[in-house]
């Protein structure tokens, strides 16, 4: 995890950009404060009831990259502006409006970020449409809002390609990251060029990131423009996804489920077949791009190489199903440590997480910030 830490660190500060983690990977305290001393300029939250978990703690700087849109949202980011800088995205007229008119009659002025759809087909504007540089000019006349940059997420870089164009699965991601920083350099641009009311060239934040195209991050210098910041949550960890993507080697994923063999038995085919206390309300059941079952399991977590023809093939609510062709070594009591394939849903379903080191557990955590859903 340090590590981890540390290599995303230095590669901000070699591309001249801030890092702003984004926490909901692990929405602890402890952590979060961990990446601040590293570096980082601020921190990233997905909701309010996230944002007022780490003011509360002392956190400052909290960028929420969430469309926010109901008085409730409002209503707790203009309590958190007294005490901390807080951010927030918008791409509608509709929620444009509503914070306008909420933040304007209470004499506040919301710092916001206009979210671009670079790719991904989630929420943002598109990139590349006029109707998109209209909403901006737009949303620039609105009283009550500062706009103070740009911000996308470039999830599409998960497909890992299409398997069928001959392109590598790392061209692919490396495609996707260039398209990203560009994208959104020339959508500054087009803004500026517009002669829209905005920040100063130098001033004007253009955000973006997400783990797999951030290990393949390049900056690059276009129209008086940078990419100013990148927002990462999952590279503190790492997972058996990132490992399918290049993004990161076994070696590199630092959290692991330990569990129990709890049952054992033989199959028709032979198959030893093996049951862990912990199924989807621990893994859930995400997959991702050329995954295998649910996760990874591990002969050693020393070397983290993994037991050889197990597979957690399946998972139902207190239980994994793991399969291991011909004979295994493991034990009903044995205990095992598992790579999930997706770290951050595994941690916003604990309480705590313990911090190891080699076979000595140095702290446990709390995962503080763990079930808010506003």
């Amino acid at each position: 995890m340090e590590n981890n830490l540390a290599r995303m660190q230095a590669r901000a500060k070699g591309n001249r950009v801030a890092l702003r983690p984004h926490l909901k990977t692990h929405k602890s305290i402890d952590l979060g404060r961990r990446q601040l001393d590293m570096g980082a300029v601020g921190v990233t939250v997905a909701k309010p009831a996230e944002a007022e978990i780490f003011v509360n703690e002392g956190f400052t700087d909290v960028r929420i990259a969430y469309p926010s849109v109901s008085q409730d949202h409002f209503d707790r980011i203009s309590e958190l502006m007294d005490r901390a800088t807080v951010s927030f995205c918008v791409d509608t007229w509709e929620g444009a409006s509503a914070a306008s008119t909420y933040f304007n009659a209470r004499g506040h002025n919301a710092s916001i970020l206009v979210e671009i759809d670079t790719g991904y087909g989630r929420c943002g504007v598109p990139w590349n449409a006029p109707e998109s540089i209209s909403f901006v000019q737009r949303l620039a006349t609105l009283p009550g809002l500062n706009i103070i940059g740009i911000l996308t997420h470039a999830g599409n870089a998960y497909a890992g390609g299409d398997g069928v164009s001959g392109e590598s699965t790392r061209d692919y991601v490396q495609r996707v990251a260039n398209e990203e920083r560009d994208r959104m350099l020339a959508f500054a641009i087009s803004l500026y060029d517009a002669g829209i009311r905005l920040p100063d060239r130098k001033k004007f934040e253009i955000s973006i990131g997400s783990t797999p195209t951030m290990s393949a991050f390049r900056n690059a210098s276009a129209g008086g423009f940078e990419i100013t910041e990148i927002r990462v949550g999952n590279y503190i960890f790492n997972d058996a996804i990132q490992v399918k993507l290049g993004s990161a080697n076994m070696q590199d994923c630092a959290l692991t489920v330990m569990s129990t063999v709890v049952s054992r038995h033989r199959d028709k085919q032979s198959q030893e077949r093996l049951f862990l206390d912990a199924g989807r309300k621990v893994f859930t059941s995400d997959t991702g791009f050329d995954t295998d079952g649910f996760g990874v399991i591990l002969h050693s977590a020393r070397t983290m190489t993994p037991l050889p023809h197990a597979r957690l093939t399946g998972l139902s609510e207190e239980h994994g199903w793991l399969r291991v062709t011909g004979g295994s070594t493991l034990a009903v009591g044995d205990r095992v440590r598992v790579v999930p394939n997706h770290a951050c849903v595994v941690m916003n379903l604990q309480d705590t997480a313990h911090i190891v080191s080699g076979e000595n557990v140095v702290k446990t955590i709390q995962i503080d910030a763990r079930g808010q859903v506003t």
